[in-house]
């Protein structure tokens, strides 16, 4: 069965952020027929406890009324398990792959969480009664097999190693398709002549540095600002600083956005993806110092834009970039001394070499193959 004849069931409880771009990449660039069933991006604990049922419901709803689906496609937001049961109850077998934008294993929380567990558990049931996985990075999947292979260690009684084999069997590498046609239909710079280029240079007051990540601890934003402080002293940039924050969010930020306020060219979240190049594209260099990070995307869109990566060597960087784009622990602002006393953005040329890897028109048809699902027929009728 070709592609184009299939059917897949999109199921996200977390329709949001990273989430909601892959799958909007997903049905653009994938020559199948596509059906959404989602819900809002917020508190994903109670989606991972909760939504399997109701999307349960929904599903039963669909094929009594002659809908057929080849093949599920959803995200680790979904206890599995119990999904697949409630469906089978009723007859009901689809294929189900879930793609991993992330893990419980390696997720770190501000605070001991003894609940957790019950997370990491619904992960790893999910994994085992899933048909195929596929994972954002190769960091991503070697955290969350040596998180299954610990968390199967707990049970000194039962012999259970072997699955951590069935599950690496059915796993795949799958990097995310980032569109970014917003971003390339902004940024010419290879078109500039190389003494325009001089020019434009020397008319720029100072390089500029970016952050575009959450407002969150787990991407270490003290360490990010506090470099600066210190590095302000002795030489003059410009900072823009995005990404999505929420009501509660580090205190660094708003000191940040005072010692700053003769430096900054913006500093909050937009909405706009056009308004996001336009910034992204005014940075020299852009910077993680993320404690957290299953892939990157965030970052390749600053290089894409011209951006110098600055990123830490660890987590999925280490995948994503060569090693003199990387700082060793602790030298980030050594690291950031040496671009500042002679700072140089990307070309376009350079851009596209780090990141068209990462598109979704040279990606796309790995995932054609991986949802080459093979039709189930479902029952005529539900008891």
């Amino acid at each position: 069965m070709d592609n184009e004849s299939q059917h897949i069931l999109l199921l996200e409880p977390y329709y949001g952020g990273s989430h909601k771009a892959f799958l909007v990449g997903l049905q653009q660039q994938l020559a199948c027929r596509f059906t959404l069933l989602s819900l809002s991006p917020r508190k994903w604990k109670m989606r991972m406890q909760l939504a399997a049922p109701w999307f349960a419901e929904r599903i039963l709803t669909m094929i009594t009324q002659g809908i057929c689906f080849d093949g599920i496609l959803t995200s680790t937001f979904l206890d599995v398990a119990v999904l697949r049961s409630l469906l089978a109850a009723q007859g009901i077998r689809l294929p189900l792959a879930i793609y991993f934008h992330e893990n419980q294993f390696s997720y770190p929380g501000q605070v001991h969480d003894p609940g957790i567990l019950q997370f990491i558990a619904i992960n790893f049931t999910s994994a085992l009664c899933a048909d195929r996985l596929a994972f954002n990075s190769r960091y991503n999947q070697e955290t969350f097999l040596a998180g299954v292979r610990l968390f199967l260690k707990k049970s000194t009684d039962m012999e259970l190693r072997h699955l951590e084999e069935q599950i690496q069997a059915k796993s795949v590498i799958l990097y995310p398709g980032i569109d970014f046609g917003k971003i390339d239909a902004l940024f010419e710079e290879t078109e500039i002549p190389a003494a325009a280029r001089r020019q434009q240079k020397e008319k720029k007051s100072a390089p500029v540095i970016v952050w575009n990540h959450r407002w969150e601890h787990d991407k270490d934003p003290e360490t990010f600002f506090h470099t600066l402080f210190t590095l302000a002293e002795d030489y003059f940039f410009k900072i823009i600083v995005l990404g999505q924050h929420f009501r509660s969010q580090p205190k660094i930020f708003a000191l940040a956005r005072t010692v700053f306020q003769d430096r900054v060219l913006h500093f909050g979240y937009v909405k706009s993806r056009e308004e996001y190049a336009r910034l992204l594209i005014q940075g020299d260099f852009i910077v993680s110092t993320a404690r957290h990070e299953f892939f990157g995307i965030s970052v390749l869109e600053g290089v894409r834009a011209g951006c110098r990566p600055v990123v830490p060597d660890r987590l999925s960087y280490r995948e994503l970039f060569p090693q003199e784009y990387r700082y060793a622990e602790g030298e980030l602002g050594g690291h950031l001394c040496q671009l500042l006393a002679a700072p140089c953005s990307l070309t376009k040329v350079e851009a596209r070499r780090l990141t068209e890897a990462y598109s979704w028109p040279v990606l796309g048809g790995n995932y054609q193959e991986w949802l080459q699902f093979r039709r189930v027929t479902p029952p005529s009728t539900l008891d």
